[in-house]
């Protein structure tokens, strides 16, 4: 599906990431792997080479956009051309709005939503210039729903929404799509670790009674990232088993 094509993902060291890099280059991309420090990268380095395919590790600091429009000038060149990038980079901290710091609010919109926006930015010259290219943008079902403890993380993952859209409307002309992944509860660590009480009353918020995996988050970008989609723009791909209708 992807053979000859070059995808970056950000915040591919582990969880979502990791899975989307696996998944497209499993499909035949070779795999530009960005994180905030790049020794993280070495476990997903290997796992996209055994599946036969070119990994190049950046480090990158996705709030930082001078750093970044070097990165991505650093990386078309090295690679001749980037097809794809999927924007996963993002954290999360949590607290109830009259504790949240100003320092905690700025964090998460800071790398959330600046670092969408300013690693969208910089592979924009990069695709017009081929007059080709797919932007998946990971966003979340809080983005669509909120979530009480979570004002930051709702509020940077609406405004990727909200950018994505737009970012579609400018881009469009030249043939570059931008959608976004809004994925739900999807298995990780954290869930893991939670209580059965609590885990058994997130999953009664989820009509398909299970939580997603990073696999069900990459397939959909693959789906979106690929030409089978070639007709779909700006639109928001909810994976997380109906919690949003």
């Amino acid at each position: 599906m992807f053979e000859g094509k070059i995808a970056v993902v950000t915040g591919s060291a582990r969880g979502i990431g990791q899975a989307i890099a696996y998944n497209l280059a499993a499909r035949g991309a070779d795999i530009v792997l960005c994180d905030i420090k790049a020794e993280w990268l070495s476990e997903s380095a290997e796992g996209v080479k055994k599946l036969g395919r070119k990994a190049y590790c950046f480090e990158l600091d996705v709030t930082n956009a001078t750093a970044v429009q070097s990165a991505f000038n650093d990386i078309a060149a090295e690679t001749g051309r980037i097809d794809i990038l999927v924007n996963n980079a993002g954290i999360t901290r949590d607290g109830l709005l009259m504790r949240m710091s100003e320092e905690d609010w700025d964090a998460v919109l800071t790398v959330n939503l600046k670092g969408t926006f300013a690693c969208t930015k910089a592979v924009s010259r990069i695709m017009m210039k081929q007059r080709s290219g797919s932007i998946i943008n990971i966003a979340s079902v809080v983005g669509l729903m909120g979530n009480a403890g979570q004002a930051n993380y709702a509020a940077s993952k609406g405004g990727v929404i909200a950018f994505t859209k737009s970012v579609a409307k400018e881009l469009a002309s030249r043939n570059i799509r931008a959608n976004a992944v809004a994925p739900g509860f999807i298995s990780s660590k954290m869930t893991d670790a939670l209580s059965d009480e609590v885990r058994q009353k997130m999953l009664e918020a989820i009509p398909l009674a299970s939580f997603g995996t990073p696999e069900d988050v990459a397939n959909a970008v693959a789906f979106l990232a690929s030409d089978q989609s070639s007709y779909i723009t700006g639109q928001v791909i909810s994976v997380n088993g109906g919690m949003v209708m």
